[in-house]
């Protein structure tokens, strides 16, 4: 028996931080094209100076490429660089998907700060680090989804939320204070609109995921990644951006209709019970 999704035909998606070739983001593009959905892919139109060896060995353009791969497979695209962790980039992004598309039905909150220099001990945590993680990680998704949501109610129509938290929101570990407490916020976040918007129709959920195969591994070597899942996965691999996008257009579809308020673990059995 094969299980096809239901009720994306014909809908709307806004992705953020989408504008990465190896990345969770474009990867919930592609599997939501696939399902028939229109999307808005959203990035922060990154410097091509600072793109990985692999983007620009192939002429990656950023969201335009993503959006090129969406209209390969019948879907419609349309991106927009914004910063969503402004309310003016929140604005641009949402009017934007209102006057191409007529309103949206779906929302990835997908958009994270750059791993790096908030990787050290809390004790020598650039503020300004912190503050930075703090607004894209965590206001970027409460930026987005209350206008989001706004727009909806407004409009008297349901919708679908999935938030792209981590595991280490829920692991907390050292040397990940500002990256932590922000994905932890998200996971908060997430339980709090689940409660407010499910009467109106509005289902609010997060994954988190694990050690994924995206650019953001780039800061360790292959083999001290290796090391790493090997002494903490259970299934002894690294998940695939695509099967972080397969959970996140079922938590949108109908047959999650009844879902909603959990932060769903994807991480090859790093965490359980929790």
């Amino acid at each position: 028996m094969t299980l096809t999704l239901s009720g994306l035909e014909g809908r709307v998606a806004v992705v953020t931080g989408a504008g990465r070739m190896r990345s969770i983001g474009r990867s919930v593009c592609l599997e939501l094209a696939r399902a028939g959905c229109d999307l808005v892919v959203t990035g922060t139109g990154r410097d091509p100076r600072s793109f990985p060896e692999d983007e620009r060995a192939v002429g990656w353009r950023d969201v335009e490429s993503a959006c090129e791969e969406v209209r390969a497979l019948g879907g419609t695209a349309l991106p927009v660089v914004a910063d969503v962790s402004t309310q003016q980039g929140v604005v641009r992004v949402l009017d934007a998907a209102d006057e191409g598309f007529g309103g949206v039905d779906f929302l990835v909150n997908n958009a994270a700060a750059g791993r790096g220099g908030d990787r050290v001990p809390v004790v020598d945590l650039d503020p300004a680090v912190w503050d930075r993680v703090i607004a894209v990680n965590l206001g970027g998704t409460f930026a987005m989804s209350r206008e989001f949501a706004r727009r909806r109610l407004a409009a008297g129509r349901g919708g679908a939320i999935v938030n792209v938290s981590s595991i280490g929101g829920k692991l907390a570990g050292a040397g990940t204070a500002a990256y932590s407490a922000s994905k932890a916020g998200v996971q908060a976040l997430t339980s709090s609109m689940a409660k407010e918007l499910g009467p109106h129709g509005i289902r609010v959920n997060a994954v988190c995921p694990g050690v994924t195969e995206t650019s953001r591994l780039d800061d360790l070597s292959p083999q001290e990644w290796q090391a790493y899942v090997e002494a903490n996965l259970p299934l002894r691999r690294a998940g695939a951006p695509e099967e972080v996008a397969a959970l996140i257009a079922f938590l949108l579809s109908e047959q999650s209709g009844w879902v909603t308020g959990q932060s769903w673990n994807i991480d090859g059995g790093q965490l359980t019970i929790r």
